[in-house]
């Protein structure tokens, strides 16, 4: 076949397209062929208008066997397409009858399940008649809004009454399960739901829900409970009555700071020593650290932490669980009365509620199967484990960590007395280092002077300033180390007021800041100031000057209407004006 030859135009104005032959060509035999084709075969315009031509692959032939059995060819051959018209098929057909070489044994007959199923079929079936059309499937209807309101006014009227009738998880289930009988049956009366509608049981889903999240509520218990807020005057009176300590409430207090306690002391230490003798329930060494707590002989976020740990260790040691109750539940009450009265005496620092939530904790997990003394015995391992793990052993080794950044000739300033940061300042004088501490103090505690006291016993070189006067003496210092009370979640340090002025002083002059804090005081609350939580000292402190009765101008003026005393215990440095953090866990940058 010419290649080059021109394209043919067929009858419809559409390009005719070119022949593929099978086999082997030669080339005398072309002009024959090419003869006998435009001869006896139609052209395919004639067939198949604007399609291709029918020399091409045809549609597979049905036997003649089976034409009796197939009312239509289609469902045999559903991949192949179906014919425009009987006419062009069965001339389409004619032309393939005379057609000799085209080969028609791809063609199987179909399988025997096919033709059984054939067999079956009533002869009263056209070949042309179409198939009957299936039978339409009945829509349900929804129900409407008044039925499912009913239905759920019906459920909750059955939930109210289970409780208010003290009923069991089991009962309410039983009377859930009762109105789902009757819901049902109310369905099925007036109009049925769909399928895909979730059915409503309540009861099932509440049963779910507290058996798949038990830990949620033990989580609950863990969180302590919110701070009381003492501007609420109807909580105020409610917490008076239980109280054990009777506090009189200050009466010129800063508006801003209302929502914090703040009472006139000086009088509940004499009414506490009075009722040394007459409180049942108060177990005395509890009863001791309150008194110490309220009077301030015990100060220091590790003081008091350990103060209270013992106490209690000395409360369970003498405890013995009463008839008809069990250790876990009654002791938990104890401990609970205890940690009111220390909050009556003074607030709770962080380090101490951590404390509490630790023990507490290992009351709920003792096993049942324990006996009495084994489970105190228990308890107590657990307080000495704790003081010693988390206090004792923490602080060595922050000392530790902190040696690493003393070198000779340095400058080092320490803001009121911490206990961990005078650690690091003896360990570092006994290995020989030459450096000098510069202790800045404030009043009215003065916490420095007894810093300051210990440090010139052993021989440190030491410099004495006010917080006033820090910014005349940064200039000299190499690096500032801090005490904490607590470190909280955004990283801002919660300590002793006047440490935030320190540490911006520090940044204000290039100063690194380092923060040492034992990891037990760290906490999960985020505080971006100091006014939401704090604590307020004595106002009458501030008023006067230790030991110069004739500095004192404001001693007759305390109860003044216009005049409003603030003292505050804590305030929160943010996490800007801090450098690193050093705990037992290693130094962490910022």
């Amino acid at each position: 076949m010419d290649l080059r030859r021109p394209t043919t135009r067929s009858s419809s104005g559409g390009v005719e397209p070119r022949y593929r032959q099978v086999g082997f060509v030669t080339t005398t035999a072309e002009p024959a062929a090419a003869a006998a084709s435009s001869s006896s075969s139609p052209r395919g315009s004639d067939v198949y208008p604007g399609s291709l031509s029918p020399v091409m692959i045809p549609p597979p032939r049905i036997p003649d066997h089976l034409t009796a059995l197939s009312p239509a060819p289609v469902s045999l051959l559903p991949s192949s397409p179906p014919p425009p018209s009987s006419s062009r098929l069965n001339a389409a057909e004619s032309d393939l009858d005379d057609d000799d070489d085209v080969d028609v044994s791809w063609a199987r007959p179909p399988p025997p399940a096919l033709l059984e199923s054939k067999e079956g079929l009533p002869d009263t079936q056209n070949e042309g008649a179409p198939a009957p059309a299936p039978a339409p499937v009945q829509q349900k209807q929804k129900l409407s809004k008044a039925e499912r309101r009913a239905i759920q006014e019906a459920q909750r009227g059955a939930k109210a009454s289970a409780k208010e009738a003290g009923l069991s998880r089991k009962s309410v289930a039983t009377v859930s399960s009762s109105n789902a009988a009757m819901s049902k049956q109310l369905k099925t009366v007036k109009t049925p739901l769909k399928k895909d509608l979730p059915q409503l049981t309540p009861p099932v889903a509440s049963e779910k829900k507290t058996s798949e999240h038990p830990p949620d509520r033990d989580r609950k218990k863990d969180v302590p409970p919110p701070r009381m807020q003492f501007d609420n005057v109807h909580r105020v009176e409610k917490t008076k009555k239980r109280s054990l300590v009777n506090q009189a409430e200050a009466q010129n207090r800063v508006e801003l700071f209302r929502h914090l306690p703040q009472y006139v002391h000086g009088t509940q230490l004499p009414d506490l020593e009075s009722k040394f003798f007459h409180l049942d329930l108060m177990h005395p060494s509890v009863y001791k650290v309150g008194l110490q707590f309220l009077s301030g002989v015990i100060s220091g976020g590790n003081a008091r932490c350990v103060a209270m740990l013992l106490a209690f260790r000395e409360a369970i040691k003498d405890y013995s669980t009463p008839s008809a109750k069990t250790l876990n539940r009654d002791l938990t009450a104890k401990i609970s009365s205890y940690v009111s009265f220390l909050i009556e005496c003074k607030p709770l620092s962080i380090s101490m509620g951590n404390a509490i939530r630790f023990l507490k904790n290992r009351i709920a997990k003792l096993l049942l199967t324990l006996s009495e003394s084994e489970a105190k015995a228990s308890l107590q391992s657990d307080i000495d484990r704790f003081i010693n793990e988390k206090i004792i052993i923490a602080d060595r080794v922050i000392v530790s960590h902190a040696i690493t950044k003393v070198r000779d000739d340095d400058v080092f300033l320490t803001y009121a007395s911490s206990s961990v940061v005078e650690m690091i300042f003896d360990h570092a004088n006994e290995l020989g280092k030459k450096f000098r501490v510069v202790v800045v103090d404030s009043r009215p505690n003065n916490e420095g002077q007894a810093l300051l006291r210990r440090l010139v016993a052993k021989g440190i070189s030491c410099t004495y300033t006010h917080i006033n006067a820090i910014s005349y003496i940064m200039h000299e210092v190499t690096r500032v180390f801090l005490g904490a009370s607590s470190i909280l979640s955004n990283g801002a340090v919660y300590s002793r007021v006047g440490t935030a002025a320190v540490a911006m002083v520090a940044h204000a002059f290039g100063v690194p800041v380092l923060v040492c804090c034992e990891a037990y005081k760290f906490h999960e609350r985020v505080q971006l100031d100091s006014i939401c939580s704090n604590e307020l000292g004595d106002p009458d402190v501030i008023s006067r000057v230790p030991e110069r009765e004739d500095l004192c101008h404001l001693k007759n003026c305390t109860y003044n209407e216009n005049l409003q005393l603030l003292n505050l215990k804590y305030d929160t440095m943010p996490s800007d004006y801090v450098s690193m953090i050093i705990t037992e866990y290693g130094m962490v940058h910022l």
